[in-house]
């Protein structure tokens, strides 16, 4: 390189630096989109939509939410890691995204997701409820668990797609509960849940501010919780430990990022709005009420977090692949 050209290199790094924080003092100009890898309804779809109000109140311009659903998270994903890392392409994920990073090869992700995608901000986590069809022959976790042994391969079990939390939950419930139940993959938590409720399969894993108003009208019987005390919403119904299976534990937990290369400014104004979100009295009170607990951290606190969420679920893989 010739040194009027490494000067003219360094001229525009520089002006780049510098321009930088006037970009992120002015950000957002127009329109953001939020992608959500998942179907409407579920608990991404709704929570990328009250963020997407909430941070057009606070920046004056449109969070639009746009569900690229399939390929259990894949395809909105890779929407989102392929968007120019300019701020104005978000990506509402969950642990499906970090359970893939095990569960799903490198030709099948598409991405990697601590390479291709910078972390922002978690937003909140919710335990999960087992269900069943109310048609099948089990009030209790143990008679369910005794019903499945008895017949292996028998019964099934409904998830919005593999590497979902749903499907690495049921996995898990599995492997500590030495049964054999088949999974089937729905396109999405709502076909997954009106199989369960219509009795194309006997039983679902799904999040408790989901599922809850199905209990409520005896459309699934609920036979325990996942987390590790009693859910607020669901005070009657068991955690799985008080059931029967000993350390199961299992919750599904939101969060969003950005392409990687997208602007730290950028980064850590979104962070810091996000973050202003979950501790609003009025969030919190609905989130309460809805089963779901806030997160807040700090960009490298949710970098950290989402490293540890990627080997926590690869030692889970290698559990369910050796049962």
């Amino acid at each position: 390189m010739t040194a009027r050209r490494l000067m003219l290199a360094l001229s525009g790094l520089l002006g780049a630096f510098a321009a930088a924080p006037s970009f992120a003092q002015d950000y957002p100009t127009h329109a953001v989109r939020i992608v959500v890898p998942f179907g409407a309804g579920g608990p991404a779809d709704v929570a990328a939509r009250l963020i997407g109000n909430v941070l057009q109140e606070s920046f004056g311009q449109p969070f639009v939410v746009e569900n690229r659903t399939g390929a259990g998270g894949v395809i909105g994903t890779v929407e989102a890691a392929k968007s120019p890392a300019d701020g104005y392409t978000l990506l509402m994920m969950s642990n499906t995204q970090t359970a893939n990073e095990s569960l799903l090869t490198p030709d099948k992700r598409k991405y990697e997701l601590m390479r291709d995608l910078a972390p922002i901000a978690p937003v909140n986590y919710s335990d999960l409820v087992i269900v069943v069809n109310p048609q099948v022959p089990a009030k209790t976790l143990q008679e369910f668990i005794a019903l499945a042994k008895s017949q292996p391969g028998k019964l099934n079990y409904a998830s919005s797609g593999q590497g979902t939390p749903y499907h690495m939950a049921g996995e898990l419930f599995k492997a500590m509960a030495g049964i054999d139940v088949v999974h089937v993959p729905y396109r999405n938590s709502g076909e997954a849940r009106s199989g369960v409720i219509g009795g194309q399969v006997q039983m679902m894993i799904d999040a408790v501010p989901a599922m809850a108003p199905n209990i409520a009208e005896n459309q699934v019987r609920a036979l325990a919780t996942t987390g590790k005390q009693r859910s607020a919403v669901l005070p009657n119904v068991p955690t799985a430990g008080e059931a029967g299976v000993a350390g199961y534990e299992a919750t599904i937990w939101l969060g969003l990022m950005a392409p990687a290369g997208t602007p730290k400014p950028v980064i850590d104004k979104l962070n810091a709005a996000v973050n202003a979100m979950v501790k609003r009295p009025d969030i919190v009170k609905l989130w309460t009420e809805q089963g779901a607990v806030p997160m807040s951290m700090t960009p490298g606190e949710f970098e950290k977090f989402l490293r540890g969420d990627i080997e926590k679920w690869a030692d889970v893989v290698k559990k369910f692949d050796k049962s």
